[in-house]
């Protein structure tokens, strides 16, 4: 697939953040083939070009770069996310040395996570995992069969069984490692019934993220028909109150909060709302440094910066124009946003989603009537909480 040419994007940061997320892929294959998957069924392919693990000069060198920018920037704690393709294919052994590395060479505190399908948890894999100080990290659908009939091997049989069996044995066997489920909002799934499936698993957080899509390749049920312009919101919403009115603080949810937080002025850590600069980087298996691998959801290349870990530093990343944009705030956003009244909470919404080929990433989001949407009942539920007093959810808080 050839890169697509797209117009160049001047940004002024207004002072460059460090980087505190690191994402270091640790295979760049998966045992699963989700028929919806933007990295492997969408428009970037550069993964057939990777070597499948990464190689100990890569991760050496990795290490080194990530303790050059702690040192440089003097920073007290760091992030690091393994992630994939299905990063426990790399096997559990090696996630751990890898991150005992890390913590060896890093000179501050390294926080370690992994993002795994499930389907490859065992007891002694959770139990390595736990001992090495590394959350686990859960995508599914849903928490019923039919939310994840997407998600299929390579030979089409179906990944639930072995991500159901994996998700309980880390809720039982390890809850100290566990990190939560992250979940795709699929419109074809009643709302309410996919949160409740969630907390069948006890997920001590949930992420609800948006399909990714923009302008010119739509998500699924965008455009909407007129009657409903705001699926996704509404979808989303019907969440929340089942979120906001129980009478006991069943789970965290992350967008949620982030909105709430924002909406009483309390900057929020998320690439999803708001204004605050972006802070990760992605090292692929081949020791590329790239942005975050939403941005292939664009076209192919859109996440490439052309520097890698052997030649060149993260404090060479906060430069690449790409990165910029992504901590610029106002100035990376087009008229439109800057003049809404909704811009410093929804903050033009995830990157990704303001694409449009030709035309860049100067836009509103694809789903910026579904973010308005939310936000403005978000804005209403705490009006009303102000006004009457805590609601019983917001008393167990």
């Amino acid at each position: 697939m050839a890169q697509q040419r797209q117009p160049q994007e001047q940004h002024t940061a207004r002072s460059a953040e460090p980087i505190r997320q690191f994402i270091l892929k640790t295979h760049s294959r998966c045992n699963l083939a989700c028929t919806y998957c933007y990295l492997y069924a969408g428009q970037d392919d550069g993964w057939r070009h990777r070597p499948r693990t990464v190689a100990g000069p890569v991760a050496e060198r990795t290490a080194y770069r990530i303790a050059e920018h702690v040192s440089a920037h003097r920073l007290r704690e760091v992030a690091v996310v393994l992630h994939g393709g299905e990063p426990l294919l790399a096997g559990a052994d090696r996630l751990a040395a890898d991150v005992d590395r890390l913590r060896r060479t890093v000179p501050c505190t390294v926080h370690a996570a992994v993002q795994t399908n499930a389907t490859l948890l065992t007891r002694d894999r959770v139990a390595r995992l736990r001992d090495a100080r590394i959350r686990i990290g859960v995508s599914l659908d849903g928490g019923r069969p039919g939310h994840n009939a997407a998600r299929v091997d390579h030979a089409g049989r179906p990944g639930w069984p072995a991500a159901a069996a994996g998700l309980r044995l880390l809720a039982a066997s390890a809850p100290e490692a566990y990190a939560g489920v992250l979940c795709v909002v699929d419109l074809r799934h009643d709302p309410v019934e996919v949160y409740d499936s969630l907390l069948a698993f006890a997920p001590p957080a949930i992420d609800l993220l948006l399909p990714h899509g923009n302008w010119t390749v739509p998500p699924p049920g965008l455009p909407a028909p007129p009657a409903d312009p705001a699926p996704y919101g509404r979808w989303l919403t019907a969440v929340f109150d089942r979120w906001w009115r129980a009478d006991r603080r069943e789970t965290r949810v992350r967008l949620f909060e982030e909105c709430i937080a924002l909406l009483l002025g309390v900057p929020a850590a998320t690439e999803r709302l708001g204004l605050q600069p972006f802070t990760a980087a992605v090292v692929e298996t081949d020791g590329s440094i790239e942005q975050v691998d939403s941005l292939k959801s664009a076209y192919e290349g859109a996440a490439a910066t052309g520097l890698d870990v052997f030649r060149h530093s993260f404090d060479q990343v906060l430069a690449h124009p790409g990165v910029a944009a992504r901590q610029a705030g106002l100035a990376a956003l087009g008229a439109e946003c800057v003049a809404c009244a909704l811009v410093t909470v929804c903050g033009g919404g995830h990157y990704a989603h303001r694409y449009l080929a030709g035309a860049g990433f100067r836009n509103r989001s694809v789903y910026c009537a579904d973010l308005a949407y939310l936000i403005r009942h978000i804005a209403s539920r705490l009006a009303t909480a102000a006004g009457a007093g805590p609601s019983p959810g917001e008393r167990a808080r």
